[in-house]
């Protein structure tokens, strides 16, 4: 008996498939049967839309090829008319050229051309002048143009004639517009034919085609009968034609879209800027207006909407005893996994209930625990009588908050402590069947709070040896959180120091808007940039403990969550001093320095003070001798006394700046004019530069900004720097015309700062290299009898005043040449409003 093989695969499958369904949840039987009949709706739903797309596709496939061939035969029906044109007028050009044709009968050329070709406006003759030989005017000429629509023309009429002069080329200008009031604006575009005779530009025909009369005479008709043909310019604006308008939402891309085909195609003869638009007509229903389609749709929905509701009708049947079952494992789930232990026991203290917790803190298990009765096998041996009388009151409703403390043993004897709180069970009916026990493990938290203690107390002793004061109090309140033993020595127990401190320092507190409230009017702001921010720090002095501190404040959190303010204050009393004698001590230099300049100017003081005591005694002597002689009169006695006066004042002058110079005083910062400033410094200076024959030229800035600094100690810089100068420039031993000293000062930008800069140069021998890292050292110089303390002095007196000191030296290819120094003040604010 032959077996057949595909009966025997269907029996095979059956079995198999009998087998798998009989080993899945009857909840996913229900599933599988409903997504079967589902999926074929779905399926047979999908056929069908897919039917439509191909089918509506294909059709809009062919009606976009319809499109390109008719659009590709009406530009080429365009592009030969206008050929024609191009080539009748080129002959045209060569016969101007060659001189037979005249204005006249190319007017009569122009005409009989107008007359076949009405799209042709206009024919004109220009000379290589742009000027008007001839003009012939056709039907659709445009006349009386506006101003602006006869801009647009004469613009592109001169960007086609100039390419076609240079190029010697047929050029199509771009398209322009003609408006009038009593027609229709219509676009034009101008063809330039240029004029060749014996390879020279001689001029251009210029002929204007109407693109109406384009599309009315060039376009087959048969083709707008199809199709909305339209030319656009080079921004898809529509020049001529009819067009279809596109609705607000583009669906063009979508198979079944009723959006309009078109196809476009640029004009050839005329280039880009002009292109040949045809948009189909739409005359076919689409795929959205189908009855069929919609009548498809509406029955699969239909059968789909039904064999959902017959799936949820039979889910119904196992959700209420699925959720029986997902709750009460929910509920034994969640009490194996808490970690506090629990413990139920009856009215007279039998156990009924422990959780896992309970029994794996204990070590005991539930059938060991559930049905004992006190004494517990947990309790501690050393406690049965406390916890016995613990359980009286628990089981007599008087039990703590708090809850109890109390040493738990485990099974395998070890104890830890734990903390139990016990509240009363009541059942679904209201009626208190038990007590209810929770039960956490407090070893960790206890040691833990132990080590705490052990920190506060070292971090206490800590801030309690410091040599600073320290100081805690929350914003807005006079309530201090921390204070160490210095500052209870300083300001006592109170918040006055604290206060005093900050207010001084220029950092008082920030006042809350709810004064007597205790609640932290910063709560709920971020605090972050706060209590991240650095220190700030200040320098006060306290009348009251006669010493001067170092505050140092910055924000915190504190442990109760308010945002509180410290205070860190050291006593800097010894520092404040030295720093004081240090400064007594540089102004003594100071002094001694410019009492140093002046007595190696001394010589030069000297004969400069001996010509105008001189020229006075000689005046003096001249009217003794011409009064005793009786041979003066009154006019030549007044002038002889007037000079006598002069040099007498001249001498006094020299000895007043010599005295200011060196007198000592204490500094006195004011806006000074940097002008008068460097008069009086080169007026002491050039005494010294003239005896050593040293030549010196200053410049100064005009509208120079005043500076605040102290005009002695920057007069003293300038000073020392020539005197320095000329030192070098003898020690080089230049020739007596090259010894030349220069003085610039100018305005100047530094990092973005407004500064005065001084600008000492000279041709000495330099500054060697080895010198240049010590220059500015104290006692280090390199002059023989030099006590090095000048430039030290001069750049201390600088940096002083908020400036920068720089030495360099001038070279000619690789030989040192001079020497410069400069150094520079910055402008305050407060001098550039003055």
């Amino acid at each position: 008996m032959r077996i057949n093989p595909i009966s025997s695969f269907t029996g095979q499958f059956q079995t198999h498939w009998r087998h798998w369904w009989s080993k899945q949840r009857p909840s996913r039987q229900d599933r599988l049967a409903f997504i079967g009949p589902f999926l074929a709706v779905i399926l047979f739903l999908l056929v069908i839309v897919a039917s439509f797309v191909y089918l509506r596709t294909e059709e809009m496939e062919r009606e976009k090829e319809s499109v390109r061939r008719d659009i590709e035969y009406a530009q080429q029906k365009i592009r030969l008319r206008l050929l024609d044109r191009q080539e009748q007028l080129t002959r045209w050009g060569r016969a101007i050229a060659d001189g037979e044709i005249r204005a006249a009968q190319l007017q009569t050329l122009a005409m009989t051309m107008m007359q076949d070709f009405p799209e042709v406006a206009s024919l004109a003759w220009f000379d290589q002048q742009k000027k008007l030989k001839s003009i012939s005017l056709g039907i659709g000429a445009p006349e009386n143009q506006h101003a602006s629509d006869a801009s647009a023309r004469q613009q592109a009429f001169q960007s086609a004639f100039n390419l076609s002069r240079e190029l010697k080329q047929s050029i199509y200008s771009y398209p322009w517009q003609f408006q009038s009031s009593d027609q229709p604006s219509s676009h034009y575009i101008q063809l330039h034919v240029p004029i060749i005779a014996h390879e020279k530009f001689t001029g251009v025909l210029v002929a204007e085609y109407s693109l109406d009369g384009i599309m009315r005479f060039a376009v087959p008709s048969e083709v707008t009968r199809r199709h909305a043909v339209s030319l656009l310019d080079d921004h898809h604006g529509m020049l001529s034609g009819q067009s279809i308008q596109y609705s607000r939402f583009n669906t063009s891309s979508l198979p079944w879209s009723s959006q309009s085909i078109e196809y476009s195609v640029p004009i050839s003869p005329i280039g880009n800027s002009l292109v040949l638009r045809a948009q189909a007509f739409r005359t076919s229903q689409s795929l959205i207006g189908s009855a069929l389609f919609w009548l498809v749709v509406a029955l699969s929905l239909l059968t789909s909407w039904m064999l959902i509701g017959s799936w949820m009708h039979t889910r119904r049947r196992w959700q209420a005893q699925r959720a029986l079952v997902a709750e009460t494992n929910f509920r034994r789930a969640m009490e194996n996994s808490i970690l506090t232990g629990m413990r139920a026991m009856d009215l007279v203290g039998r156990i009924t209930y422990v959780n896992a917790a309970f029994c794996q803190m204990t070590g005991w298990n539930e059938s060991e625990l559930v049905g004992c009765t006190p004494p517990y096998p947990y309790w501690h041996p050393d406690d049965h009588e406390t916890m016995k009388d613990l359980l009286q009151q628990e089981l007599g409703g008087k039990t703590s908050h708090s809850g109890i403390q109390m040493r738990v043993r485990r099974k395998d004897g070890s104890s830890f402590e734990a903390r139990m709180y016990v509240s009363p069970l009541i059942d679904a009916t209201g009626i208190q069947t038990g007590w209810m026990t929770s039960m956490t493990d407090i070893t960790e938290p206890n040691r833990i709070r132990e080590q705490l203690s052990a920190s506060y107390e070292r971090f206490t002793t800590v801030l309690e040896a410091l040599d600073a004061s320290v100081s805690v109090a929350p914003l807005g309140s006079t309530e201090l959180l921390f204070t160490n033993k210095l500052y209870r020595q300083w300001f006592g127990h109170n918040s006055d120091g604290h206060m005093k401190m900050l207010e001084r320092a220029g950092m008082p507190e920030r006042q809350p808007d709810n004064q007597g409230d205790n609640v932290d009017d910063m709560a709920g702001f971020p605090a972050e940039s706060l209590t991240n921010a650095q220190s700030e720090h200040a320098e006060i002095f306290i009348t009251e403990l006669d010493k001067w501190l170092e505050v140092r404040s910055r924000y915190l959190n504190w442990v109760d969550g308010r945002l509180a303010q410290m205070v860190i204050a050291t006593d800097i009393t010894p520092r404040r001093r030295a720093e004081e004698l240090a400064e007594l001590q540089a102004e003594k230099a100071e002094a001694s320095s410019r009492l140093i300049t002046m007595g190696e100017m001394a010589s030069s003081v000297a004969h400069e003070l001996n010509q105008p005591l001189t020229a006075i005694t000689n005046y003096c002597n001249g009217m003794v001798s011409r009064i005793k002689n009786q041979q003066i009169q009154t006019t030549d006695l007044l002038q002889a006394l007037e000079k006598t006066a002069h040099q007498a004042q001249r001498a006094g002058q020299i000895i007043q700046r010599i005295k200011s110079f060196v007198k000592r005083s204490e500094p006195n910062r004011t806006r000074a004019v940097v002008a008068t400033l460097v008069n009086e410094a080169v007026e002491l200076a050039e005494i010294e530069l003239r005896r050593q024959q040293v030549k010196l030229s200053y410049f100064v800035s005009a509208r120079l900004p005043k500076i605040l600094v102290d005009p002695i100690l920057i007069e003293q810089v300038i000073i020392n720097l020539l005197k320095n100068a000329a030192d070098s420039i003898v020690a080089a031993e230049r020739p007596l015309h090259s010894r030349h000293i220069e003085l610039q000062v100018l305005p100047h930008e530094i990092d973005g700062q407004l500064v005065v800069q001084f600008t000492v140069s000279d041709n000495g021998r330099g500054i060697a290299p080895e010198v240049m890292n010590r220059l500015f050292e104290a006692f280090y110089s390199t002059k023989t009898e030099g006590m090095g303390i000048g430039l030290n002095l001069c750049r201390s007196i600088v940096e002083s005043h908020q400036g920068r000191m720089l030495a360099e030296n001038i070279y000619n290819g690789a030989d040192i040449r001079g020497c410069r120094f400069s150094f520079w003040i910055p402008v305050s604010e407060a001098a550039v409003s003055a």
